[in-house]
């Protein structure tokens, strides 16, 4: 709603409860406070300017007066127009702003002789904003010190009947908290720049386990799968730095597989133009958690996976649910014929591993195949 203020009018007082802010989109409105009994003016304020923001974002008291210059044309902002995306805004964002309220305020009640209002206790919303503050520093600190553990979770070649690879996972025990999932510090660091160390992370505990493996002897080098993130899948020198790892490690390129998940398949030129530098120097790339919410076939009729990835929830529901079963048994068929290799996740038991045999699925894993576990431990288990 737009609104005309006549000069010398007052648009709120101090003291008024909250209410709506305003965008100024022309004339000057003066803003002023008392101290000791004297009007004191804190500032002038044109043309696309805001006003009286800060009690439409905490709701408190007004705490200055606000008077036109001029007349002013001025758009009014109602608390509804922005409560949803107060609510949806990132938590460290609204910690900062509400830590920044109070000690404004507080430092205006001084300059205005009284006594600072008792700061109370922070919400939910600002509990996990400072929260999420703590667990970033720390999880930089984690990486700084190579705290973060790398686990080695195994995959079934059936046909062979032993382990074709693994599928490196990062996982973190806090000093305080103990383990910290995955799914919330990884999700942490996509937020930010930190997926790009984590990752970098990641690549080299996978490049030291391959040079471990290949010291041991065997009669065939196990591959490791890393995902990429798609900050990481945004830069251009990653598949050049993978590359340059193995090569420096003395280890064929095939040994490190791409993992990319549905999710991120979606920017298909940026995916295509991954693979097309993947397949280049001989690294194939898996299509991770095929058949959960972003399953779309374009995926793999526009790009070039080498294997497909079927979510676990399938192999939980396949021995129990006709329609689970015959949706896994399409998507190998598809699979297959496009010339792709499959990996079904969540095996657990010997009956959903017998029938992924019969359907002539490649690789298997889960728990019956075995769990995430460091390579010291690997290697001490039989061959």
């Amino acid at each position: 709603m737009r609104i005309s203020v006549a000069a010398g009018e007052t648009l709120f007082r101090e003291g008024d409860p909250p209410g709506p802010a305003y965008l100024i989109e022309k004339g000057a409105v003066e803003i002023t406070a008392t101290r000791d009994g004297a009007r004191m003016v804190l500032g002038t304020l044109g043309g696309g300017d805001l006003l009286g923001e800060m009690a439409l974002i905490d709701q408190a008291p007004r705490t200055a007066s606000a008077t036109a210059l001029e007349e002013c044309a001025l758009l009014v902002i109602d608390r509804s127009q922005i409560a949803e995306r107060l609510a949806q805004a990132d938590p460290i964002i609204r910690a900062l702003l509400e830590g920044q309220l109070k000690r404004y305020r507080g430092a205006l009640a001084v300059m205005q002789g009284q006594a600072p209002a008792e700061d109370g206790a922070p919400d939910a919303a600002e509990l996990l904003g400072i929260g999420k503050i703590r667990l970033e520093a720390q999880l930089r600190e984690a990486l700084n010190q190579r705290a973060l553990d790398l686990r080695l979770q195994p995959l079934l070649d059936i046909p062979r009947g032993s382990v074709g690879g693994y599928e490196a996972l990062i996982r973190w025990t806090h000093p305080e908290r103990g383990p910290v999932s995955p799914a919330e510090f990884i999700a942490l660091a996509e937020e930010t720049s930190l997926i790009v160390p984590v990752g970098e992370y990641v690549l080299d505990g996978a490049c030291s386990a391959l040079t471990t493996f290949h010291r041991q002897g065997g009669a065939q080098l196990p591959f490791i799968a890393i995902n990429v993130s798609a900050r990481q899948l945004a830069e251009e020198r990653l598949i050049d730095r993978i590359v340059a790892r193995t090569e420096a490690a003395g280890l064929p390129h095939a040994a490190v597989k791409v993992e990319i998940t549905e999710s991120q398949a979606l920017d298909y030129p940026v995916v295509k133009a991954v693979i097309a530098r993947c397949h280049e120097h001989g690294i194939q790339v898996a299509l991770d958690d095929f058949g959960t919410g972003y399953s779309n076939l374009g995926h793999l009729h526009e790009l070039g996976f080498d294997t497909v990835k079927v979510d676990q929830s399938f192999a939980r529901t396949m021995l129990k649910s006709p329609r689970a079963m015959a949706i896994v048994r399409a998507i190998v068929t598809m699979v297959h014929d496009l010339g792709a290799d499959v990996v079904v996740e969540g095996i657990e038991t010997e009956e959903q591993l017998a029938v992924l045999r019969e359907l002539g699925c490649r690789y298997a894993q889960g728990y019956l195949i075995g769990k995430p576990q460091p390579i010291e431990e690997l290697l001490a288990l039989p061959a």
